[in-house]
């Protein structure tokens, strides 16, 4: 629903309130201040402003409460702040989007990036709601169209799924996330850039989501100069504004790049709140953060819609086991991995199919579809295992049927991985059959699988789809 500018001019004037709660800076270091006077009506999680003697303004959030005295930790670092400064409390820190945000890109604050003047909604939203009640919510809907033949047929995207997207610098991350927000099916992208690099913004709103993916996107960003409370607070801005819209009966696609950074900030929040550190160095609490932010997503309850999501992890030196992937990998309904070498000789996106996992498989697909899948993946484990041996020239041809088979066809696989598919997803999986008919169906087939449909009309396999199995 779109507001006129006078409605959100009224509701803007109607949140003005004739008096604000008044403290005062009374001590600062360790990036915190301590401010008294605020004790009784300040809350953990709310806003302040603190007015330095200068005339400059900044924000601030409330991290911890004592009887007299709360501890502010400021948006930036604490350079000017002087003892006895006025700080003004602002209320919780609530954002209030709305259908005129669609197209824009926003600060964590709902402040305009983007040059021009942007208003808020009429009804603010809470940062960080509740999920759906696990009882009430809907399952898994139906295969989304993606734009890209990996996604379409071997690792397939379904409405509501939560995915991981994990990942190295450097391997394409960003782009296929790009693609994934023009390609995906949904009525709204809304998408968090959480520490990226400044200069970054302006190329992935202009170069890699392009006039097709902005037209129905959101950005929210927060560069990786800002604070921790504002990077944190990126991805719970984000969530906010995607539940919003995913309430009003929409399907909503939510990308997060990148969880890690989200984790940072919340670990360097955490201990200056006085949090010790525990599993390498992150707080016990960024658990709790991280599962709390990804259960938010997903499909919804009743007249509600869904937030089929996209989640970003950086793993240095593709440690699949460190804290952040960990923790994330095990609340998902999937996770892709992109391999650096893969990328390094010139495949994106570097899609390493072997350690990556869709769990919308296997009621995704029909049971001919599932059939191709598997056998595809097979055959991609034959090679990966020989490729040493045959790289070095110590295979000689005929030595094993299912290496012979997975030789034939891997180059098409490869290649196959990196297309891109606008016909839809009938016409990847056409594709995909073509592509392993390369190989010795027969042979290629797992053990106890039904060969693919050249196959079975050698042999005279019905062609019936697996029971249960979604068309």
């Amino acid at each position: 629903m779109t507001h006129s500018p006078f409605r959100l001019l009224e509701a803007r004037l109607a949140a003005l309130t004739p008096f604000r709660h008044v403290g005062h800076v009374v001590a600062a270091g360790g990036g915190t201040l301590r401010i008294a006077g605020l004790s009784h009506g300040a809350g953990l999680g709310d806003l302040v402003e603190i007015r330095h003697g200068r005339g400059a303004c900044r924000l601030g959030e409330v991290i911890a409460l004592a009887e007299g005295m709360v501890t502010v930790l400021p948006d930036g670092t604490p350079d000017g702040v002087s003892v006895g400064d006025c700080v003004a409390l602002l209320g919780p820190g609530e954002i209030a989007p709305h259908a005129g945000w669609i197209g824009r890109v926003v600060d964590p604050f709902g402040r305009p990036l983007d040059g021009r003047p942007l208003l808020p909604g009429p009804v603010p939203r809470p940062l960080r709601a509740a999920p759906p009640p696990a009882a009430q919510r809907r399952g898994m809907g139906a295969r989304l169209a993606t734009g890209l033949a990996v996604f379409d047929t071997l690792l397939p995207i379904v409405r509501g799924q939560r995915v991981g997207l994990f990942a190295g610098s450097g391997v394409g991350k960003s782009t296929l996330l790009g693609q994934l927000a023009r390609g995906l099916e949904a009525d709204i992208a809304v998408i968090a850039l959480i520490g990226e690099r400044g200069r970054e913004l302006g190329e992935f709103v202009a170069d890699v989501l392009g006039p097709e993916g902005m037209a129905r996107s959101i950005v929210i960003a927060a560069t990786s100069d800002q604070s921790p409370l504002v990077r944190r607070r990126a991805a719970w801005a984000a969530m906010a504004v995607a539940e919003h819209f995913r309430d009003t009966g929409r399907h909503v696609l939510f990308l997060a790049d990148s969880v890690t950074r989200f984790a940072e900030a919340h670990r360097e929040l955490a201990l200056a709140a006085g949090e010790s550190a525990a599993l390498r160095g992150y707080p016990p609490s960024t658990a709790q953060a991280i599962m709390s932010l990804a259960e938010r997503a997903g499909p919804g309850a009743d007249e509600a819609g869904d937030i089929t999501a996209i989640f970003s992890v950086l793993v240095a030196g593709s440690d699949m086991e460190e804290p952040v992937a960990d923790i994330l990998r095990g609340v998902l309904d999937g996770h892709v991995v992109l391999d650096r070498r893969i990328a390094e000789r010139g495949r994106f996106p570097a899609v390493d199919l072997l350690r990556s996992v869709s769990r919308s498989l296997p009621r995704a697909a029909s049971g001919t579809e599932n059939l191709l899948i598997a056998r595809a993946r097979r055959l991609m484990g034959v090679y990966d295992q020989a490729e040493l041996m045959i790289q070095a020239g110590l295979y000689p041809e005929g030595s094993d049927s299912q290496i012979d088979a997975a030789i034939r066809v891997w180059p098409g696989l490869d290649v196959f991985m990196t297309e891109h598919s606008s016909a839809g997803v009938a016409q990847s999986f056409d594709r995909l059959s073509a592509v392993l008919g390369a190989a010795s169906p027969l042979h290629a087939a797992p053990q106890g699988a039904v060969p693919d449909a050249g196959a079975r009309a050698l042999v005279g396999v019905s062609t019936r789809p697996v029971p249960g199995a979604a068309a």
